[in-house]
């Protein structure tokens, strides 16, 4: 059994001196470490080329976002799992082990992840993870530990492994077979929410996604483009409309989106309010973004439809996480009182 960590560098030479040692020491006796490198132009290269000569370097042609970088670099890497590892991620002593040893138990298990902690504050679950992902049934994500910015302390409540509906990119243990079987991320997104979409892919292809409370680390997060930026507004608001579309039970589809229209309206309205000009015009530039390509992403649903059926069942939450979260107050994720998942 072969298992591969790779990390997806992109002008991150300080990130890597501050974290990759950490994962050498934890890491390097169990499985491989590869750097891919999506062309960056600070010296990271050179920083790797000269203290790291044994760490294997797969140097992208260009910045193709988290998914062509993933897709191209993982063409080239032979394994049986991969580790897809964050720069900004500090890895823990024994955080491969019992996630493998989950995942060989049974191989229906396609993607995993550990427990995820805030890195400058730890005893706090970490926006991007948390103890593993869901969704609501009008496509909006949402954690066990976080829901929308509201981040509880880790007290062990979470501490069970179980199924989740997507596992996050910030540190995801996936079945080699199964990544390229699905052909990987969705390149049109770029970053953000494409492992939300690769794994309801996993899940409609028949396989599970599981969290494993055995292992650990500790999370930056925001590294490449910051929370306030527009830039990442856009491609949250932009994908998450790709995702849900392509993905969606034929049954629901017309229903989420109508509504989706009128909720990322409303947020568009918020932002204004709020002074957060530019964020409006991001979410108005998503939906156009839409509308403009709805030809080949509605080509991009019905390959995605006929290769898959519904599997997404007991994990994708049925009611409104925004209504429950704004209007009745239910910031935790036990308060939601959902017994289904």
């Amino acid at each position: 059994m072969k298992v591969a960590i790779v990390i997806l560098n992109w002008n991150g030479k300080k990130l890597l001196e501050q974290f990759l040692p950490i994962v050498i020491e934890h890491s390097q006796d169990i499985a491989e470490i590869v750097i891919a490198d999506n062309d960056s132009i600070d010296d990271s290269i050179d920083f790797l080329k000269e203290n790291y000569p044994f760490i294997r370097l797969i140097l992208n042609k260009d910045n193709g976002g988290f998914a062509k970088g993933y897709n191209d670099a993982l063409k080239h890497v032979d394994a049986d799992y991969y580790i897809l590892l964050n720069s900004d991620v500090e890895v823990t002593s024994g955080w491969i082990q019992p996630v493998i040893a989950l995942m060989e138990m049974d191989r229906s298990i396609a993607a995993c992840q550990p427990k995820m902690l805030a890195y400058n504050d730890r005893q706090k679950f970490e926006y991007a993870g948390a103890a593993g992902g869901f969704i609501d049934k009008w496509g909006y994500p949402f954690c066990r530990g976080r829901i929308f910015g509201t981040l509880e302390n880790d007290m062990g409540q979470y501490d069970t492994d179980c199924e989740i509906f997507w596992a996050s990119g910030a540190c995801m243990f996936i079945r080699t077979e199964v990544f390229h079987q699905l052909k990987g991320f969705d390149e049109e997104f770029f970053a953000h929410m494409e492992e939300i979409d690769l794994c309801w892919r996993i899940r409609n292809a028949g396989f599970k996604v599981l969290f494993s409370q055995q292992s650990t680390v500790y999370h930056i997060g925001g590294g490449t483009l910051p929370k306030n930026n527009p830039r990442k507004t856009f491609l949250n608001f932009r994908n998450n409309l790709l995702m849900v579309y392509k993905n969606a039970p034929a049954k629901d589809l017309w229903k989420i989106c109508l509504l989706r229209l009128i909720l990322d309206g409303i947020a568009g309205i918020k932002f204004l309010l709020e002074g957060n000009g530019k964020d409006c015009i991001a979410v108005v530039k998503a939906h156009f973004y839409f509308y403009k390509n709805y030809r080949h992403i509605n080509k991009k649903r019905k390959e995605v439809i006929k290769s898959s059926f519904d599997n997404s069942g007991n994990f994708i939450y049925p009611d409104s996480i925004v209504f429950n979260y704004y209007l009745k107050r239910k910031r935790t994720f036990i308060s939601l009182n959902w017994k289904k998942h």
